[in-house]
């Protein structure tokens, strides 16, 4: 049988399981908002712990907070960063739409395992406060906004940034191996020019390589922080030099260029460069869309469909139809992709709650914004290495689909005229013959000059 404890708020009584960490706050939060049973992620709380380690040192440093009490604190948030006490953070994203709720289960938190650190039992709120202690010269206002450039930093920088420099580099690898291939290239999923199998994975590269560099340009703004501007901006009740000191902590601590923002009021009123980072990861998913959907296309077949390459055989792909493999990496990876487009549409309906100095869909953005970069980074990194690395070129059906190719012609139409090379075209599509023979018996071009003329290679340009 649960045991519990009895605490005490401005709102009356709230009955707590004796052995929680958290207290009234988030014992409210949890019975107000039975939601989606889904809370913040790991790297969310792991950012929470490092501001409340910097704010109790900087506090100290500052005389806001005696040696003993800043000392308890730091400890205790630091294991919270760890991840010790993530199983004392229940509240739902849908909540309190500042995120009060969730800076107080830090706080309390933080406090509790405080005062146990300092001999006591947690709830006694006289050693440590979890407002007037751990809180101090913060606000919810600040510190879920820095808590959320705080934890999309780190998760760009040490899992989506590799992770497309991973795939780009798989890409290249990939393009410059098969340099030699030349295929039939399509618009409208329609046959066009011949273009090389090395150029065609070398814009997939290129489109990687750009998604990754839209990233890091948001980086410097995501890097500016909200803390210190308390409550709505004016900074009331913190120290003058308490953001900067902050901002200098967690730069140290991660290694991240962290600074303290130039603007409180457009740092904590709006969400724009987590919108704007949003965006960007929201690219970077068309990005992998746009390869998986090529990658299925070639891939397709293998008796019926253009089946230019085959795509790694991870597993059986239909409970009813035997040895049937399907591109299933490609379609978890669109799958991802198209949640991350969600995610973006929420983060943009969210941006627009800004109501003077809060936005009141924090939680919401923090959660589909975490969450995008950390799916994505996992997308990335298995289409590098479990479809792209991989695959195999069908080199003989290539050449024979190239070989068959009517819009060859494009190439002797500079000389022959465009009406012409319409006509061979037709004829040459129509009795299922090739253009160089129609091409001979309808022009007067030597053989030569026609070898030359509808050379596949001779049409690709230069190589890569």
């Amino acid at each position: 049988m649960t045991e519990f404890r009895i605490e005490h708020d401005a709102l009356g009584e709230v009955r707590i399981p004796a052995d929680a960490l958290y207290g009234a706050q988030t014992q409210r939060a949890i019975d107000n908002f039975p939601l989606s049973g889904t809370g913040f992620p790991r790297v969310f709380i792991r950012s929470l712990g490092l501001i409340k380690e910097a704010a109790a040192r900087v506090n100290e440093e500052l005389g806001q907070l005696d040696a003993g009490t800043a000392e308890a604190i730091m400890t205790a948030a630091n294991e919270v960063t760890e991840g010790m006490w993530d199983d004392q953070f229940p509240v739902d994203i849908f909540q309190s739409g500042s995120g009060t709720s969730t800076n107080m289960n830090a706080n309390e938190v933080i406090a509790n395992r405080a005062i146990q650190i300092l001999g006591g039992k947690p709830g006694s709120k006289e050693i440590v406060h979890p407002n007037d202690h751990v809180n101090r010269c913060q606000s919810t206002n600040d510190v879920i906004p820095t808590a959320i450039h705080v934890s999309a930093f780190i998760l760009a920088n040490e899992a989506l940034l590799p992770a497309l420099r991973h795939l780009h580099e798989t890409l290249t690898v990939r393009a410059k191996a098969l340099g030699d291939i030349v295929k039939t290239g399509r618009t409208h999923l329609m046959d066009a020019v011949p273009i090389t199998m090395s150029q065609e994975i070398s814009g997939w590269a290129h489109q990687v390589r750009q998604a990754g560099e839209r990233i890091e340009s948001c980086l410097p703004r995501l890097a500016m922080l909200a803390i210190g501007g308390t409550a709505v901006g004016t900074g009331l009740n913190a120290h003058p030099e308490f953001g900067r000191r902050v901002a200098a902590l967690l730069a140290a601590a991660t290694g991240l260029p962290f600074k303290e923002t130039a603007n409180h009021f457009a740092s904590q009123a709006a969400v724009d460069t987590a919108a704007e980072l949003s965006g960007h990861v929201k690219t970077a998913a068309l990005v992998l869309i746009k390869i998986c959907n090529d990658l299925r296309l070639m891939n397709s077949g293998p008796v019926a469909g253009l089946s230019e390459i085959s795509l790694p055989a991870v597993q059986l792909g239909s409970s009813i139809m035997p040895g049937k493999i399907n591109p299933v990496i490609c379609e978890a990876v669109t799958m991802v992709c198209v949640q991350v487009i969600g995610n973006d549409a929420a983060i943009t309906n969210g941006s627009q709650c800004g109501n003077f100095e809060v936005n009141i869909m924090l939680p919401l953005i923090a959660h589909n914004l975490l969450q995008s970069v950390t799916i994505l980074s996992h997308a990335a990194e298995l289409l590098a290495d479990r479809a792209v690395a991989g695959f195999t070129v069908n080199r003989e059906h290539i050449a024979e689909l190239l070989g068959r190719n009517s819009i060859l012609v494009t190439a002797l139409s500079p000389v022959v005229g465009y009406d012409k090379a319409v006509m061979i075209a037709q004829k040459a599509f129509t009795e299922k013959r090739s253009i160089k023979d129609v091409a001979a018996e309808m022009t007067e071009l030597p053989t030569e000059e026609l070898d030359r003329l509808l050379d596949p290679r001779s049409m690709t340009g230069k190589p890569l």
